[in-house]
C-alpha cells in the first residue's frame, strides 16, 4: 500500500529545537541510526517516513537499517557501545530487557516530546512498561481471529464454528487424505504455532501468567488447549503424516501458502492476513470470524500482541531518538504505518478512521481489539524465556512427543528457575 509524506506535529517540531547531539554533522544535523525488524515491502514502508521525518526537520539525520536479526539487536543492546539508537521488537520483550537494564526509561523522555501515553491501547501500555516505568511504545497491535476459506467450508457443509465442540466436528469435514492415508488437506493449521496455541488457551478459559503474575502453564485451560490440539490433528491423523504434509506447505505468507492454496481450511491468524491475501492470493474467497470458544462466557476472546518502539540505554543520542519515536507514534506517521503494514493501530483513537473500511475483512479484527475479553501474555522479565520454553513444548505436543501434561510440567520446571527482575 503506498505510504504518503506524512505532515510533522507541530509539538514535536517545536521539541526538536531543544535536541542536543554529540554527533552533528556540518550541517547541524546530528545522524542517528534506526535499526528495524522489518525487511521487504514492509521496510520500504519505513524507509519512506524516515525520509518524510528527515525533510520534515533540520536538526535530525535518521539513518535506516533494516537488520531482522533479533540476536544480533541484543548483543548490539547488551554492548558498551551499541550501533542503532532506536529499534523495534515485541511486547512481551520489554520486561525482561528492563530488567537487564538494557532499554533506556522513556517517561520524561516521552513527557519533553508531549506523547501522551493514554492515547494507546490499554492492553498493549500494560507490556510496556516495568516496575512502575515505561520502557516502549507500541507502534502497532495485533488481534487474532479465526480465517477461514469459504469454498472449502461451503464444499463440506460446515458454517464458521463458533465453539469448541463445532470446531471439533469442522476439523474432520475439512480434511482429506489419499488412499496412503497422507493427508491432501488440513481442517485446522497452524501458520504461527505457538500464537495459535496460547489464542486457544484463552479460549478454553486459560491463563499463561496468572494474576501476580507468574508463569501458570498447566493451568486447566490451557492443558484443554493442548489437549484439543493433539486429539483432533495430532492423534487423528498421526504425527507422522501431519509433519510430511508440513514438509510440503509454501512459504509463509506466499503465493504458496498452505491457506492461500487451499491446503489448509482453517487457520487463527492476525489481521496482517486482510493485506497479504489480496496481494499473494487475490482469487482466494476468504471469511473471518471469532476464535471458537468453549464456554458461552468467553465469547470474544482473543489475544493481543504488541509491535513495539524502544530506545537502548547505550543509545548516546536518546533525546533525538526520543523525537523520531515521538514522530513514529503520532497519529499521521502511525495511520500510515499501519495500513502499510496491514497492523492494527496502537492508538485506539485512530481504530474508527475510514481509511481501515478499505481493507476487505479488517473490521473483524478492530472490533476483537475492543473486545472486554482481550488477553496477552505479560511483559514480565521472565517473559522472553518462557515463551521460548512454551514454543518448545508445544512443537512437543503438537509432534505427539509429549503429553499435554508432561510438556507443561517440564515448563514449569524451568519456570522456577526464571529470573524474577
Amino acid at each position: 500500500m503506498k505510504i504518503v509524506k506524512v505532515g510533522m506535529p507541530l509539538v514535536l517540531v517545536a521539541a526538536l529545537a531543544a535536541c542536543s547531539g554529540n554527533a552533528a554533522e556540518s550541517g547541524g544535523r546530528t545522524t542517528i541510526t534506526f535499526s528495524y525488524l522489518w525487511s521487504g515491502p514492509e521496510g520500504e514502508a519505513i524507509e519512506k517516513l524516515i525520509a518524510a521525518f528527515n525533510a520534515g526537520q533540520n536538526k535530525i539525520t535518521v539513518k535506516g537499517v533494516s537488520s531482522p536479526d533479533t540476536q544480533k539487536q541484543l548483543a548490539s543492546m547488551s554492548s558498551a557501545n551499541g550501533t542503532f539508537d532506536i529499534s523495534d521488537n515485541f511486547g512481551n520483550t520489554v520486561g525482561s530487557w528492563a530488567a537487564k537494564g538494557i532499554l533506556a526509561p522513556l517517561d520524561d523522555l516521552l513527557k519533553g516530546q508531549g506523547v501522551d501515553t493514554g492515547a494507546f491501547a490499554p492492553a498493549a501500555m500494560d507490556q510496556m512498561r516495568h516496575k512502575g516505568r515505561t520502557y516502549a511504545l507500541p507502534i502497532a497491535v495485533h488481534t487474532f481471529q479465526l480465517v477461514y476459506n469459504k469454498k472449502l467450508l461451503a464444499a463440506a457443509g460446515v458454517e464458521p464454528p463458533t465453539t469448541m465442540d463445532e470446531l471439533a466436528a469442522a476439523i474432520p469435514k475439512l480434511t482429506k487424505t489419499d488412499g496412503k492415508g497422507a493427508i491432501t488437506q488440513l481442517g485446522l493449521g497452524n501458520p504461527s504455532l505457538p500464537t495459535s496455541i496460547t489464542t486457544l488457551g484463552y479460549a478454553f478459559g486459560g491463563t499463561w501468567d496468572g494474576a501476580d503474575p507468574a508463569p501458570t502453564p498447566g493451568d486447566p485451560g490451557n492443558l484443554a488447549a493442548l489437549t484439543f490440539w493433539q486429539d483432533n490433528i495430532t492423534k487423528k491423523y498421526g504425527a507422522d503424516q501431519v509433519s510430511a504434509f508440513k514438509a510440503g506447505w509454501g512459504q509463509y505468507m506466499s503465493a504458496q501458502d498452505p491457506f492461500y492454496t487451499g491446503k489448509v481450511a482453517m487457520i487463527i491468524d492476525g489481521e496482517w492476513q486482510a493485506v497479504s491475501i489480496p496481494k499473494n492470493a487475490p482469487g482466494l474467497e476468504w471469511g473471518v470470524s471469532p476464535v471458537p470458544v468453549a464456554r458461552p462466557d468467553l465469547d470474544g476472546t482473543t489475544q493481543l500482541t504488541a509491535s513495539t518502539l524502544f530506545i537502548p540505554a547505550n543509545s548516546k543520542h536518546r533525546q533525538e531518538a526520543a523525537a523520531f519515536l515521538a514522530y513514529l507514534v503520532s497519529e499521521s506517521a502511525a495511520r500510515e504505518l499501519s495500513l502499510a503494514l496491514g497492523n492494527l493501530p496502537a492508538r485506539t483513537g485512530l481504530a474508527g478512521d475510514p481509511a481501515y473500511a478499505k481493507i476487505a475483512n479488517f473490521d473483524a479484527w478492530l472490533a476483537a481489539m475492543k473486545s472486554p475479553k482481550v488477553r496477552s501474555l505479560s511483559s514480565a522479565p521472565y517473559a522472553a524465556e518462557y515463551a521460548a520454553d512454551l514454543e518448545s513444548a508445544f512443537d512437543s505436543v503438537a509432534r505427539g512427543t509429549a503429553t499435554p501434561g508432561e510438556a507443561m510440567a517440564k515448563v514449569a520446571g524451568r519456570a522456577s528457575g526464571y529470573a524474577k527482575g
